[in-house]
């Protein structure tokens, strides 16, 4: 795309109007400070923002995050929000990993109390939480049990012992959204979840322990109970392969049944089909099974973050800040030319940033990460979202080639983070280098009036597959 085709709404946000291209219903917006823009404009996601555009029952207009980057069908770090009625679910809007999405652990301990344990910790959370591609826990659940999962997220790990009641308060949705139906998740996807739960994975997924470099909101930190130097664990997950199925089985289902629904769309990876329809629903209520898995697992997560913690530190409790989604699709009411309406809002690399609401955005190991809170704009200009991290510059291939994981990991110990990882390539791939300024993509939805900045954290420890 060209610059020339890309005007300036307002302070860092742009716009893609709708003469640009014949078929789009709506225009396409993105938020990005200008120094952004190149970088954006270098790869495919605003014409997958564009395609976005055309389908049908979209509502006000595409839009994406900072962090955008070319993604299956939807850019990572879009936000589109459909009519019921009218309006279509499309798993490219969601992304395979279901509900992939992070967690804040807070301590009572500050970074001088505890410095010198934190290689012992990081060792013993890596021992705690399975990582790696195709890794499986120890702690296994049978098929009876894993469909009371599907069906109950979060709360039903804390039924089966892992973890307090307190913790769901502070998940998105209380960790469970009740339309799921494990009946409409295939069982190669049950089995491929079986053993997956309380499991990390690869990729950009971890478990970091972080100290608070700097509080920015008193008011909200303190709300949140955050105080700078405080110890807090993070750790970014999703649904695993159960959630990989999922979204699998549906884009055959969705390829197959377009045609006897009229639906074309200008790439095939936007596959979609109305959301009342047969094969919507079902998608819909296997969605949010998977995304109750996805809570499940990182409930699990947590109960082994905590042994680990008792284990090294002794009994101070962890406490649960909040979990939010990233790969999402939720009902949810929005104000639109002054009427409210129920919409069906997909976010894909993109998180709920309601006003008042708690918002986590890693960054990459050796940069920060930020605690936000949603500021009334999101709800007046991106439907009560923001972005969900750093986002990708370089590819994982790109980045392998670049970077070496061993001098990698030297260069993060010698700046006093402990690094586990299981893999030296996997390491190299998550370098700092592979991606955007996250400060440059923080500041972009704080000056947009999107999000207001809360607290930042520098890491301490790493944890990697």
């Amino acid at each position: 795309m060209k610059r020339s085709s890309i005007r300036q709404i307002s302070c860092g946000l742009w716009e893609i109007p709708r003469s640009y291209r014949s078929d789009m219903r709506v225009p396409a917006r993105f938020y990005a400070s200008a120094a952004m823009l190149e970088q954006i404009l270098s790869d495919r996601s605003l014409e997958q923002l564009v395609n976005v555009a055309t389908l049908p029952g979209i509502v006000g207009f595409a839009l994406a995050m900072p962090d955008i980057h070319e993604g299956y069908g939807f850019p990572i770090g879009g936000v589109a929000a459909f009519d019921l009625d009218a309006g279509v679910i499309s798993p490219g809007g969601i992304g395979y990993d279901i509900n992939c999405g992070v967690r804040l652990l807070a301590t009572r301990s500050s970074i001088e109390s505890v410095r010198e344990k934190i290689p012992d910790l990081a060792k013993e959370i890596y021992r705690q939480v399975p990582s790696g591609v195709g890794h499986g826990n120890r702690l296994t659940f049978s098929l009876k049990q894993l469909d009371q999962i599907l069906r109950g997220g979060a709360p039903r790990m804390v039924e089966f012992g892992y973890g307090e009641p307190e913790d769901l308060v502070h998940i998105e949705s209380g960790g469970v959204l009740d339309v799921a139906d494990s009946s409409k998740v295939s069982q190669h996807a049950k089995q491929r979840g079986c053993d997956q739960l309380g499991t990390l994975g690869a990729g950009n997924h971890f478990v970091e322990i972080e100290r608070i470099d700097a509080i920015f909101d008193q008011e909200a930190a303190g709300r949140m109970g955050l105080f700078e130097g405080q110890i807090v664990i993070q750790l970014h997950t999703g649904s695993r392969g159960l959630g990989h199925q999922i979204a699998t089985d549906y884009i055959r289902v969705m390829n197959r049944a377009m045609q006897a629904y009229g639906i074309t769309v200008p790439d095939r990876e936007l596959c979609c089909v109305p959301f009342h329809s047969s094969e919507g629903k079902e998608y819909f209520s296997a969605m949010s099974a998977g995304a109750n898995f996805a809570w499940a697992n990182r409930q699990l997560i947590t109960w082994e973050i905590r042994q680990a913690w008792k284990s090294v530190m002794g009994g101070d409790p962890l406490r649960v800040v909040y979990d939010i989604a990233h790969n999402i699709a939720k009902i949810e009411t929005h104000e639109i030319d002054g009427q409210r309406r129920q919409l069906l809002v997909h976010r894909k690399g993109a998180t709920r940033a309601f006003s008042g609401q708690p918002v986590i955005i890693p960054g990459s190991m050796g940069t920060a990460s930020f605690v936000l809170e949603g500021a009334p704009g999101s709800m007046r200009e991106s439907f009560g979202s923001s972005c969900h991290g750093a986002g990708r510059r370089m590819s994982r291939t790109k980045a392998k080639h670049m970077v070496q994981g061993s001098q990698l990991r030297q260069e993060l110990e010698a700046i006093g983070v402990s690094v586990q990882a299981g893999s030296m390539q996997g390491l190299a791939e998550e370098a700092p280098a592979a991606y955007k300024d996250i400060g440059e993509v923080v500041g972009t939805v704080v000056s947009a009036g999107i999000a207001k900045k809360v607290a930042k954290l520098v890491p301490v420890g790493v944890m990697k597959g």
